[in-house]
């Protein structure tokens, strides 16, 4: 990958839906360039597909944190099946170190988040827990 293929999938990620026209002004370069460059970067595999966010996937829930799971034995795949089914559950991450996953969490307020990690400890399972929350987040490229 070179300098424009770099430039095209930092374009992409602002705005994946922006016109191959736009993308190739953006760029300066032509729209055929955009469209084989765009082509190629997908039959090479480093653009894995598209995805769509919802006004709920991008509208940040006023209490959000992020809470670290020790996981006593092989229950990861259930716990990870109890956790997913839950509204305030946003991801689970596996992780290797201290932590078997890292569950991001987003609640309407801190009595809700506090019940969330509540039921969370509760699982049968979980024998450790750490919880941060976020103040601020800055996402790159949008």
């Amino acid at each position: 990958m070179d300098d424009l293929d770099h430039g095209l999938i930092a374009e992409l990620r602002r705005d994946g839906r922006a016109p191959i026209s736009e993308l190739a002004e953006r760029l300066r370069v032509s729209r055929a360039t955009v469209r084989s460059r765009l082509e190629r970067l997908k039959a090479a595999g480093e653009i894995a597909g598209f995805i769509v966010l919802t006004r709920a996937d991008v509208s940040e829930a006023p209490v959000r944190g992020l809470m670290m799971i020790g996981i006593e034995g092989r229950g990861s795949d259930r716990i990870t099946a109890r956790l997913t089914g839950m509204p305030a559950v946003m991801a689970v991450h596996a992780t290797n170190g201290r932590w078997d996953m890292i569950v991001e969490l987003a609640t309407e307020s801190l009595a809700e988040l506090d019940e969330v990690l509540r039921r969370i400890r509760n699982l049968e399972g979980v024998v450790s827990s750490e919880t941060s929350l976020l103040l601020t987040t800055r996402r790159a490229g949008r």
